[in-house]
């Protein structure tokens, strides 16, 4: 059997004809494209790290999305090199995509509730807040879940949906706290005097704020003791602390100063029989 080689090599040259163009420039657009998103990922990048108000967790989320709308824009116009229909294979992947939607309904809303978190910023990084019947530091803020490090040091990891569709307390969003105590001295002893030892407590801790000025005010005249609540001002980042040391050295202060804490006493008379 003699083989044509010159009908072979025409052959080649056809297929390097119609084809070779198409493979060149599908190569070129990926190779552009590959290019072009990463260097637009980038410099979004730089961009929102000037915006002063921008979370950090939210910047790269934005990037990533642009780079991957950019390579579907790329393989598109790859598929169109070569003739093939990309109006049916969008609405094939759109039904796809609509299946898999209504199979991950849970996901997704997972999802949803963390672009919103990141977005609406009810609470960032290094946050302490209450949330689900529950508290803790967000360590980190992702697309499904948020990590959570209790005060005891537990880490925890809650889905999105479960913060989103919840009461969020954020205490760290404001850079100051209101502190409220009570302290019951005894009916018997000097009200007013008793009203300055503890407003000077609060007058001596350093990280109590001088403005607004510290507060004792009287708040129940209970069955064994007259109640005076200490209401002050502190940061955020000590509003845990000062409470406990707050307590103790006015309880210290108090009894220093000759003053009585009462606690609750119950009188029992025995009535016996008269014979």
């Amino acid at each position: 059997m003699e083989i044509n080689f010159s009908n072979i090599i025409d052959l080649a040259v056809n297929i390097v004809l119609k084809y070779g163009l198409k493979v060149f420039g599908a190569i070129a657009i990926l190779i552009f494209g590959w290019i072009a998103a990463r260097w637009i990922r980038s410099s979004v990048k730089r961009g929102l790290a000037k915006i002063p108000w921008m979370d950090g967790t939210l910047r790269p989320l934005i990037a990533n999305i642009l780079w991957w709308i950019i390579i579907a824009f790329v393989c598109v116009a790859v598929l169109n090199q070569f003739g093939v229909q990309t109006t049916s294979i969008i609405a094939v992947l759109g039904a796809a995509g609509l299946a898999v939607g209504l199979a991950l309904q849970g996901t997704l809303s997972n999802v949803a509730a963390g672009a919103m978190l990141l977005i609406l910023r009810p609470f960032k990084i290094g946050d302490f807040i209450e949330a689900s019947s529950l508290s803790g530091l967000v360590m980190d803020i992702g697309l499904f879940t948020s990590e959570l490090k209790t005060a005891d040091g537990v880490y925890i990891m809650v889905p999105n949906s479960n913060l989103w569709n919840t009461n969020i307390t954020n205490y760290s969003r404001n850079r100051t706290k209101r502190i409220d105590l009570e302290i019951g001295i005894s009916y018997e002893d000097d009200l007013e005097g008793a009203m300055d030892v503890l407003r000077a407590v609060m007058v001596r801790d350093k990280r109590i704020l001088a403005d607004p000025p510290p507060q004792t005010m009287v708040t129940e005249l209970a069955d064994s003791s007259v109640n005076i609540r200490l209401r002050c001002w502190c940061s955020s980042e000590d509003s845990w602390h000062v409470p406990f040391d707050l307590r103790k050295n006015a309880k210290l202060s108090i009894e220093e100063a000759g003053y009585t804490i009462p606690f609750q006493q119950h009188e029992i008379r025995i009535i016996g029989d008269s014979s």
